[in-house]
């Protein structure tokens, strides 16, 4: 065993020996731990700012807006709930089970491993964190090299909050990853690609972990000829350009009627002028790419012959213009992969049920958008493809509150988290029923009589 993988497995022995302690059990000792992490993350405002501008070039406010203030969102509303969520719930107990209770009582799995991203590297670290301590459960948190900046502010943040017994941190790269999911968890959380993700599911299954994996996929943006198509593109121009691209639900694709694709390309320019200006490349407030890698496998992705705005490039900065290219088709190159990055193909369709069949032909998206203002298409796309989640007229929204819960389907991941759907993600529910036993009905013991079997087929109607 390495010196690494011996450090590991300490951590993990020490944080399964204080959850045995049941300290955690108590809604109390959780609500001041989600107390003091609130408090903790906004003395480190600014350096969380700083970190994430170093690592992806994001302004404070759109890091305030899409990492810290949904972080912060998040406790309060957990702060909010938390003793509602953790209350046993009775539920109807059948006649055949006279006099007894029936209750539901929600409990921590135990360690849980959270494996986070670079593309959000605050908020898809700590929003699972929130969840898991208020259902009860110690944690280690690995976040992605990609990330060192945020890492290095996210390490400060959990060692002054946390006891490493309760909350841990481990950085590194795919070693200490390799070395983590070697372990026996109670419950792993996994935010990333469909190609770790299933290296992650099938080092869990060596010791039958549960898991949630938050995955991604090619998420379509459906524009249809009755569409506001001046509001479509400011909205949609937002939703794919933010944080660069590299966001797990940006509209992948435009997916629009042939008879609107070009008024929709010419406000689509519009936007992009007028929300990172005509040079983007100077513009302070628009972010890079993550690293050299991707920056090169992005412009792999752009053929120039088809493109319509856009298509510029730094490799110094690492930034890439917002990117618009038109008439795609399923077979080129950027429609083989999730993009992941400011390139917008645009592709027509001639019906709406041909969209919807080809679609539905295609792996599950992790989410859908659809721009209408025709109801019955609106019901029509949203009821008969299958998607994780997504908005109708708007993109990205979905997914910024605590009162839904956000995950993908089939390719694009399972399970979810925000809000309730995080607290249940990381709580078993045991089902209990309490026997009196002041009363003990004989009919299901034997010897069996005829006159049981007809008490039993009664009470069991």
């Amino acid at each position: 065993m390495s010196n690494k993988s011996e450090q590991i497995k300490k951590i993990v022995d020490i944080q399964r020996k204080f959850f045995h302690t049941n300290t955690t059990i108590n809604v109390k000792y959780r609500i001041n731990a989600l107390k003091k992490l609130k408090t903790i993350i906004l003395k480190y405002e600014n350096e969380i700012n700083e970190a994430l501008k170093k690592d992806l070039g994001k302004s404070a406010f759109e890091g305030y807006m899409c990492e810290t203030g949904m972080v912060l969102s998040e406790i309060s509303y957990m702060l909010k709930h938390i003793k509602s969520y953790a209350k046993e719930k009775n539920v109807h107990t059948p006649l055949a089970q006279f006099h007894s209770r029936s209750f539901i009582k929600p409990s921590p799995y135990g360690v849980v491993l959270i494996m986070s991203p670079w593309n959000y590297p605050f908020l898809l670290t700590m929003e699972p964190l929130v969840d898991a301590l208020s259902a009860g459960n110690t944690v280690i948190l690995k976040p992605s090299a990609y990330s060192p900046h945020t890492s290095k502010i996210l390490c400060k943040i959990i060692n002054e909050c946390f006891e490493p017994e309760y909350v841990n941190i481990v950085t590194g790269g795919r070693e200490e990853n390799t070395c983590l999911l070697k372990e026996n968890f109670d419950y792993i959380f996994f935010t990333g690609s469909q190609a770790v993700g299933k290296e992650v599911m099938r080092h869990a299954s060596e010791n039958l972990t549960p898991v949630t994996l938050e995955l991604g996929g090619k998420s379509p943006c459906i524009v249809d000829k009755t569409a506001n198509i001046k509001l479509a593109a400011k909205r949609i121009v937002f939703g794919k350009y933010l944080n660069c691209g590299q966001t797990c639900v940006a509209p992948d694709y435009i997916y629009c009627d042939k008879e609107i694709k070009d008024s929709l390309v010419n406000e689509i320019k519009k936007q992009i002028d007028l929300q990172f200006t005509k040079t983007p490349l100077n513009n302070t407030n628009y972010g890079k790419i993550i690293s050299e890698k991707h920056f090169n496998r992005l412009l792999g992705l752009i053929e120039q012959e088809k493109i319509v705005h856009g298509g510029k490039s730094d490799s110094e900065t690492l930034k890439i213009e917002p990117t618009v290219m038109d008439n795609i088709t399923f077979e080129d190159k950027v429609m083989q992969e999730e993009i992941f990055g400011p390139i917008l193909p645009i592709i027509t369709y001639d019906s709406i049920n041909d969209a919807i069949t080809k679609i539905n032909s295609l792996a599950h998206p992790l989410a859908l958008y659809i721009f209408s203002s025709d109801k019955k298409i609106i019901k029509k796309v949203t009821s008969t493809c299958s998607f994780g989640g997504g908005c109708i007229n708007d993109t990205i929204i979905h997914l910024a509150t605590s009162e839904m819960g956000f995950g993908g389907v089939g390719k694009s991941g399972m399970g979810g988290y925000h809000g309730k759907e995080g607290f249940k993600t990381f709580s078993h529910y045991k089902s209990i029923v309490d026997k009196k036993i002041w009363l003990d009905l004989p009919m299901r013991y034997q010897p069996y009589k005829e006159f049981n079997n007809k008490l039993v087929h009664f009470f069991l109607k």
